[in-house]
């Protein structure tokens, strides 16, 4: 028992080693230029052995999207997670933060428009992951709208649902044409759109 625990511990490790070199990768030379080869290379496996430890490449894509956002969130929020318009200018703050990171930008673009096909590996994973935004954003609609900072007559869900339209259309011009494109300035001034002004 304790021989299949520390195997399990150990696993577990090689697990956070290879997302945490996976993401480096892709951050660094974007969803093409990075590859499994690199990324095994880097902790010491063969691309056989790399895979043995995620049923496919699309499957650690998505889990280092999910760590992506984790780590996002711990960079964000170092205690207490906020809400209300807080949490709204704590979304425009990660807006700010992905121009820092384009590789991993391409990589969530890329990867999300392929996982939009039944059978995909990543398809849950990012149904997941949109309905968590969602609720998240529109709690925080809800919130700032109660504390007067957002006008009662817009729909949290709706208004959460544009929003992340917003920053996913975003991504794809910015991606395309950087110097054209001003992406939290953009999305800064559309939230600023939402906010009640008090004399």
């Amino acid at each position: 028992m304790t021989k299949q625990r520390g195997s399990y511990t150990k696993g577990r490790a090689r697990r956070a080693e290879i997302l945490h070199e996976a993401m480096a990768v892709f951050a660094e030379s974007g969803y093409r230029g990075g590859s499994l080869k690199e990324i095994a290379d880097r902790v010491g496996l063969s691309q056989a052995g790399l895979l043995h430890h995620f049923s496919s490449k699309e499957q650690l894509l998505a889990e280092v999207i999910a760590l992506r956002d984790a780590e996002d969130q711990t960079r964000r929020y170092r205690s207490e997670t906020p809400s209300g318009w807080e949490a709204l200018l704590g979304t425009a703050d990660q807006v700010r933060h992905n121009t820092t990171v384009p590789g991993l930008v391409q990589l969530y673009a890329t990867l999300s428009g392929e996982a939009v096909a039944d059978g995909h590996p990543a398809h849950e994973s990012f149904v997941d992951r949109y309905r968590t935004l969602r609720r998240y954003l529109g709690a925080a609609i809800a919130d700032a709208q109660r504390a007067g900072d957002v006008g009662p007559g817009l729909d949290p869900e709706t208004t959460a649902t544009a929003l992340i339209a917003l920053m996913d259309g975003l991504q794809i011009q910015w991606l395309l044409d950087p110097g054209a494109v001003d992406m939290p300035g953009t999305f800064t001034a559309v939230l600023d759109l939402l906010r009640v002004h008090r004399e």
